[in-house]
Parts: C-alpha cells; structure tokens; sequence
C-alpha cells in the first residue's frame, strides 16, 4: 500500500513537471539544459522534466509604465520638473529576455534621456504649447532603439510640467496683463463703435430734416403758385366780366358812375391817413376827372371783347 502511495506520488510528480499551462496574454521562455529552446503561448504544452525548464515569464497585455520626475533645463534655461505614462507591449519574449537584462527599467531610462533631450529644444512657453510634438518625439526616438528588445513603444503622455516658483509668478503677472490688455482693447473698441452709430444716426437725422425741409418748401412753392394761379384766373374772368359789361346797354355810364366813386373813396382815405395833403386846382371837376379816365379806357386796344 505504501509502495502504490510512493508510485502515485512519483507520477504526479512527473505530470506536474511535464505539463505546463500557459494563461492567454501570457508567453513563457523555455530554457533546455540552461540554452533557449522555445516560447509558449497560451494553452497547454508538454515539457521535458529535470531538462526543459521556464525560464521567463512575460505579459503580452499592454503595460502602464509610471515614467519618474526629473528635472529637464528648457532652451532658454529654466529647470522644470516632468513626469509622464509610458504604453508599451511585449512583441517577441525571447528578446525581451535575452536582449536586455531588464526591458522595463532600460525603456523606462530610456525616455527619461529622450524627454530631456526634447524638453531642451523648445523654450518654456513652447513646452506647454507643443505637448502633442513631445509626445510624438519621444516615441519616435524611443521605438527604434527598442525593436532589439522585444519591444514595441505605443505613446508616451506627459503627466505634468512644473516651472519654479518664481517662474509661475511671472506666468501669472504675464497672463494677468493680457487680460488687462485685452479688456482695454475691447472696452475701447465698443466706444468706437458706440461713436460711429451715433454719428451715423446724427447723419441719418440731419438727411431725413433737409428732406422734410426740402419736401416742405416744394409744397409751399407748390401751394402759393397755385394760388398765384388761381387769383390770375379769378382776376381774368373779372376782367373780361367787365369787359363785356361795357360794351353792353349803359355798361360806360356804369364805368363812369363806379370811377367816380372810387375816386371819392380813395380821396377820403387818404384824408383820414394824414393830415397834409396837395390837392389839385381842378378839385370840384370830378366830371372832369370821369372823362379822363374814360378817354384812357377807349383807347386801350383790348377795350373791345373779342367775337
């Protein structure tokens, strides 16, 4: 009994060893007699005990690598404090443990020397500008150089860029007058523009009032030729009305009748208006008068009506 015990214990023993099974996402470097034979991928393999044995055992997800701060000196000679997130993957397991002693830690110092090498090319206030462009060069830098690794470089991401203390003051005063400037400049240009529809309204009210002043003066030129007109006709059609009376039965002796009067009339009022007045020496001849008058009438051309 204790014999088959012992049996049943070597061969699960033997099994144990001899079968290996290998997690998805997962690779592991086979090493025979302490030489590389094979990598395993996911599944179940069978290996040879005391002889075969896992050397290595490597992820195939892709790692989230925590780059350090260091302290990167800009262009123009600030020290800055970066720290980043490095995405790789494991392509080929047999390089990654052959070809460097440690793929993680080397690519780790590996865009550490990069990222100072391009923090040092762009100047302070580009180094917040052109985030993308450093990103992009430090894995286009770090990919080749990683190929003999096993390795292949995704994208690096910079965490955060600290300035000295000193500096971030005089960022601040910088930002701080830009604003100023800009609130100046916007403040001054909505007076402007505040003049200009004032004076433009100004113009508006000073085109519209000639045009009013223009308009009304037409038809005050308008309304008194009319009237001009209108008298003119009135004072045709009395014309000719007395015209036509004269050359009609006792039209002259109404003439003279209404000359008369009219002289005396107007000899009166002129008695009322002033006090000092020439008479003429034939004053009491207002026969005398008539007849003149009627002498001058008869020998106008017109005086007859037309037939």
């Amino acid at each position: 009994m204790i014999e088959s015990l012992i049996f049943l214990g070597v061969v699960a023993f033997f099994v144990l060893r001899t079968v290996r099974i290998v997690p998805q996402q997962s690779a592991f470097v086979v090493e025979r007699l302490g030489q590389y034979n094979r990598t395993l991928n996911a599944g179940m393999h069978i290996v040879v005990p005391f002889v075969d044995s896992i050397r290595y055992r490597h992820s195939l997800k892709e790692l989230v690598i925590d780059v350090p701060e260091q302290i990167c000196i800009t262009r123009d000679n600030v020290q800055v404090k970066v720290d980043g997130v490095l995405f790789m993957r494991v392509m080929d397991p047999a390089k990654a443990s052959y070809g460097v002693s440690d793929h993680v830690g080397a690519v780790i110092q590996l865009a550490q020397t990069t990222l100072r090498s391009e923090m040092g090319k762009l100047e302070l206030d580009k180094t917040f500008e052109e985030r993308d462009y450093i990103n992009t060069s430090v894995v286009r830098a770090i990919d080749p150089a990683t190929d003999p690794w096993g390795v292949k470089v995704l994208r690096y991401e910079l965490k955060s860029i600290q300035p000295p203390r000193e500096i971030l003051d005089a960022m601040e005063k910088q930002m701080r007058a830009e604003r100023e400037k800009r609130a100046k400049i916007l403040e001054s240009e909505g007076d402007r523009d505040s003049k200009i529809n004032r004076a433009e309204g100004d113009k508006q009210e000073i085109i519209k009032g000639s045009e009013a002043e223009k308009q009304r003066r037409i038809n005050e030129a308008e309304g008194q030729a009319s009237a001009i007109k209108a008298v003119a006709n009135a004072t045709a059609e009395g014309l000719s009305m007395v015209a036509s009376s004269m050359n009609g039965p006792g039209g002259r002796d109404a003439a003279q009748l209404r000359v008369a009067e009219e002289y005396v009339k107007q000899f009166g009022a002129m008695a009322k208006e002033t006090n000092t007045m020439i008479l003429p020496a034939n004053l009491a001849d207002i026969s005398g008068l008539v007849s003149a008058a009627m002498t001058v009438i008869k020998s106008q051309p017109n005086s007859q009506p037309a037939k």
